[in-house]
């Protein structure tokens, strides 16, 4: 095949993607950068850029913190990846994770109205993400870290957060956490209890799975025991990681050894996040009025039309049942908030108030299949705001 038919057998194939709404949709990507000012003669130009931009440059040289009130800063984050650990598609790399980052920026934008650019890099190591990001800082008011793998993300937020002064929010962390922790206070209002009647299990020790666990402490569990692909995670086993060893450290009270199913039994909250198989069987040996989060996406861990013959409620990651637990309810407003008091990092205190604040939303107006509000509810990601700018101030990590 000569050039020519090379370019003409590209075309067509181009065509015929975009003859699909959801490549047509992509085309050119989902995002642009335009601006805020008029441009319209010498004068205007004359303020936007040279020689009256260099005014406020001395300015900032001279008072850094004027970067907030004269810049982008105040109102924009990086959405970072290296692309190795994409929705359900796992390690494709940073330029196959665009679309995923700028649908990122998109949901800041809608949800929260906090500017976002997607930064995709080259790296999967650990020292040249955090030297890359601590870099790249000076451009942004905070860093939303996504879809990069455990156990890698937990060190790199860490480090990242030790060594910048503003918000660094691992999403697939932390976001999942608070929808997670808002759902289940509200599964637990509609049915006469409190987390600290509850033991919960999680399936999966990825970020996600470390993260819910550390939040439903913090909120006040009953108990919970976590499993990954070696079973129940508890202090006797000698093949964890430090994460997995600290979990072993702060949960499982009771001291459950074994299987997932076996830590189901008699359980009253499920929470997936892990892709795996849940069987029937164990979802039956939970105790009455269970609830079950089977949260993998797109297959959950159970089918909720099965997981519903023996749950009071249920809830998953899917758009197309009821009670999705998705990230968006979260990350824009908490954003939002941090941003609006120039926070210098997101404290629990602050993912606790988010949770609270998701879960009141709704908390008026609950049913078994309407625990969670909807991503398009407006009083959202408002309410949300306002209570992690309230949580930053009373957590003394404000700088407004």
């Amino acid at each position: 095949m000569n050039a020519e038919s090379a370019t003409s057998a590209e075309h067509r194939e181009a065509v015929g993607r975009d003859s699909e709404p959801v490549f047509a949709l992509h085309r050119r990507g989902k995002m642009a950068i335009t601006s805020t000012v008029p441009l319209r003669d010498s004068d205007d130009l004359s303020l936007a850029y040279t020689p009256g931009v260099a005014e406020v440059c001395t300015a900032i040289a001279e008072q850094p913190e004027l970067v907030h009130d004269y810049t982008w800063v105040s109102h924009t984050v990086a959405v970072v990846t290296d692309g190795s650990a994409v929705l359900g598609l796992g390690n494709i790399g940073p330029q196959a994770s665009l679309p995923v980052m700028e649908g990122k920026a998109v949901l800041f934008k809608r949800f929260g109205a906090v500017d976002a650019v997607p930064v995709a890099l080259a790296t999967t190591d650990v020292d040249e993400i955090v030297e890359t990001v601590a870099r790249l800082a000076p451009s942004f008011g905070g860093i939303n870290l996504e879809d990069i793998s455990a156990p890698r993300c937990f060190e790199i937020e860490r480090r990242l957060q030790e060594r910048l002064d503003i918000p660094v929010f691992h999403d697939d962390q932390h976001g999942t956490a608070i929808v997670t922790l808002a759902a289940l206070r509200n599964a637990a209002r509609l049915t006469g209890r409190d987390l600290a009647d509850l033991r919960a299990v999680i399936s999966g020790a990825g970020a996600a799975g470390v993260a819910i666990a550390k939040i439903l402490i913090e909120a006040g569990i009953g108990d919970i025991a976590v499993a990954d692909r070696a079973g129940i995670i508890h202090r006797g086993r000698t093949d964890l990681t430090d994460v997995k060893r600290d979990l072993a450290v702060t949960t499982n009270r009771a001291g459950l050894a074994g299987t997932l199913q076996d830590a189901l039994a008699g359980a009253d909250v499920f929470i997936g996040v892990s892709g795996g198989t849940v069987p029937e069987t164990a979802v039956a040996a939970m105790a009455k009025g269970a609830f079950v989060f089977a949260m993998a996406n797109p297959t959950p861990e159970i089918h909720p039309d099965i997981a519903r013959n023996y749950a009071a409620v249920v809830a998953t990651g899917r758009s197309d049942h009821p009670n999705q637990i998705n990230n968006v309810l979260a990350f824009p407003g908490i954003f939002a908030g941090a941003l609006r008091v120039r926070a210098g990092r997101i404290t629990p205190g602050m993912k606790l108030a988010a949770a609270d604040a998701l879960a009141s939303v709704v908390a008026d107006e609950l049913r078994p299949d309407h625990i969670i509000p909807s991503p398009f509810d407006p009083r959202v990601a408002p309410a949300v705001a306002e209570a992690v700018a309230t949580a930053a101030r009373l957590d003394g990590v404000t700088r407004r």
